[in-house]
């Protein structure tokens, strides 16, 4: 069974969400037997690459809400987070655009690594001092390093802005026409849709749901065919 999930670095309840999810699922019987993907989702998709600002001040511009309002929200996640065992930082953290995270997310995705480096990114961003997003490339060649990626690796795709940009397009162009319009998104066997970050049970329940409701497989039978098998192949007898 395979499990899509869009999610963005900038998203604080991706974060969370990410860990009610892995909750399930280590719960989950046939956990071995789930493929996991992340898929791409910018929530800021138009902000300029060099477009850095203080959380607080970008919800309060972006919802209209007051500072006051904005720290009390920061303060509920960093609950929320505390509840699921993760670091958060509710005060100083920046914002900023995302788009070459995603892009060496899918560098990851092709060595087995997309996993580790997502929550590298997470950890990174919500959980410790140095911005994600203020120090520049070599910032994040520094964690896709950590992840166990290669360093050159990283530095040419960000130095080639194309490398892998179709990928996180076609990701969001996916997402619209899946109909999620924020994320986390959890898509199970392109059957059953997850939105935002649930409570680890209302996982159990989907994933329970999707692997018994998986389609068994329809033989078309026209007889004994050749073919061959664990003791060699039928040998033609005319």
């Amino acid at each position: 069974m395979r499990v899509e999930i869009w999610s963005d670095i900038a998203c604080p309840w991706c974060y969370v969400g990410k860990a009610r999810f892995e909750k399930a699922l280590q719960a989950f019987p046939h956990r071995e037997q789930v493929e996991v993907v992340h898929r791409s989702f910018e929530l800021d998709p138009g902000r300029a690459e060099g477009d850095i600002q203080p959380v607080i001040t970008m919800l309060t511009r972006k919802y209209g809400m007051s500072a006051a309002q904005a720290q009390a929200g920061e303060e509920n996640l960093g609950a929320q987070a505390a509840a699921e065992g993760l670091a958060y930082r509710t005060e100083g953290r920046d914002h900023g655009n995302t788009f070459d995270m995603h892009r060496l997310l899918h560098l990851a995705k092709e060595q087995g690594k997309q996993d580790a480096l997502i929550q590298i990114f997470y950890r990174a961003n919500f959980a410790e001092e140095r911005s994600v997003f203020a120090e520049g490339e070599e910032r994040l060649v520094e964690l896709a390093v950590a992840a166990g990626l290669d360093a050159d690796d990283a530095r040419k795709v960000l130095a080639d802005p194309d490398a892998y940009a179709d990928e996180v397009r076609a990701d969001e162009r996916e997402a619209a026409q899946l109909g999620a319009t924020g994320v986390p998104f959890f898509v199970l066997d392109r059957k059953f849709g997850v939105s935002g970050a649930q409570p680890a049970e209302v996982f159990e329940q989907a994933l329970t749901q999707a692997w018994g409701e998986r389609s068994p497989l329809t033989l078309i039978d026209q007889g004994d065919a050749d073919a061959c098998g664990p003791d060699g192949c039928a040998v033609p007898q005319h």
